[in-house]
């Protein structure tokens, strides 16, 4: 009898169903805080922003995140509400998509100085690569406004009141080329197996791209595995790894914990970044420095739990700063990367796009025409060469 009961439990658990995955929030769309916005110091009250982002995954639950990183005052969110966008380049909200967001239940909240908030969940089916109006009202000063500065893409604003929860964009008639307060979104999903964030400068920022059509190699590397993982953009054009560079952000080792390692469900990192050290005033000379900095960034990555993917940094011969003596550190840093035991897997980003009559140059039908950034079917190039395996 007891064999008999035994069989029979073990027949009803092999025909059981496999258990649901727990739902758990991944990050589907970021964008790293760059700097102070310029002539901010009492920040924008009484503005509304109407921030346009383009998330990676889908999901039927959402919640947003808010930065104040570079703001040296408390700042009131006093209103804050997502919907979908009705069209590319549009404050218009899709009809009945406007949702008022919460923060610990409460329709407001207070960001300390240099301190981020993320709101509660709230119900709204996402799509995968599709548009979201991420609305911010600022009743009162509190300054200066952390902004994100190359978005390639427009948003609206309005200088009068507190004007989020509208579906209508009659109030949005001012454009902005930058994105004020919003550094990220996050879905809920019980399928997507986490995000990937790309960890980088003004190549991942998406520099010269066409303009409102997400053709950044992340957007398109998303294009390929949004239905497993979100694509997160951390460049920030003309970040460094050694150096701050004002407007250009923090250096990547700094901002690595807020930009990359608390990214919601993020389980790999993609990290081109040098090419800046290498080209800006001051040049860094000495290959050794770059490949600490490296080094330093897939050792806090791997403590974390991440994958870590190095990418080898893309030629510039032709841009106004190139010498012999910088290529040399290019190539001594990517001959680092291509060989080095510290990274999970390598893209060769550099071979990928470089020129085989000219390797030293950008082939030129990937060249946006300055010879430092591809343009968008470099930038095809770049996410096709992405192994979706190692991610």
């Amino acid at each position: 009898m007891t064999r008999f009961l035994l069989a029979v439990a073990l027949l009803v658990a092999a025909a059981s169903p496999a258990q649901a995955a727990p739902a758990r929030w991944v990050g589907t769309w970021a964008s790293a805080p760059s700097s102070a916005l310029p002539g901010t110091d009492n920040g924008l009250p009484n503005f509304t922003i109407r921030n346009i982002v383009h998330v990676s995954a889908g999901g039927k639950e959402i919640r947003v995140r808010l930065s104040n990183a570079f703001g040296r005052t408390p700042t009131l969110f006093g209103s804050v509400t997502v919907a979908r966008a009705a069209g590319p380049d549009t404050p218009l909200a899709l009809p009945g998509t406007m949702r008022t967001l919460t923060f610990g239940g409460s329709p407001s909240i207070t960001a300390a100085p240099g301190a981020d908030v993320i709101s509660d969940g709230v119900a709204l089916n996402v799509p995968a690569d599709s548009d979201l109006l991420v609305s911010v009202y600022t009743p009162t000063s509190g300054g200066p406004v952390t902004h994100h500065n190359l978005t390639m893409q427009n948003s609206y604003l309005t200088r009068d009141g507190n004007h989020a929860a509208e579906e209508s964009a009659a109030a949005f008639g001012e454009r902005t080329t930058k994105w004020h307060y919003v550094s990220g979104v996050d879905v809920r999903s019980s399928t997507l197996k986490g995000s990937v964030v790309a960890l980088g400068d003004s190549i991942t920022d998406g520099a010269n791209s066409t303009w409102g059509a997400n053709l950044r190699w992340p957007d398109q590397l998303a294009d390929r595995i949004n239905t497993r993982l979100g694509v997160l953009n951390a460049g920030i054009s003309g970040n460094r790894l050694l150096l701050d560079g004002g407007g250009a952000g923090v250096n990547a080792q700094a901002r690595l914990d807020r930009d990359v390692l608390t990214q919601a469900g993020v389980r790999s990192v993609i990290v081109f970044e040098g090419i800046n050290d290498i080209q800006q005033t001051p040049h860094e000379t000495d290959p050794a420095k770059i490949i600490a900095a490296l080094k330093q960034i897939a050792q806090r990555s791997h403590d974390r739990g991440l994958r870590v993917i190095g990418a080898t940094i893309t030629p510039f011969k032709g841009w106004r700063s190139y010498t012999e003596e910088l290529e040399a550190v290019r190539q001594a840093v990517n001959s680092y990367i291509r060989t080095s035991s510290e990274f999970d897997a390598v893209v060769d980003f550099d071979q990928v796009i470089r020129d085989p009559a000219d390797p030293q140059r950008i082939r030129p039908d990937y060249d946006q025409g300055d010879h430092l950034h591809p343009g968008d079917k470099g930038f095809e190039a770049m996410a096709k060469a992405v192994r979706i395996a190692t991610l």
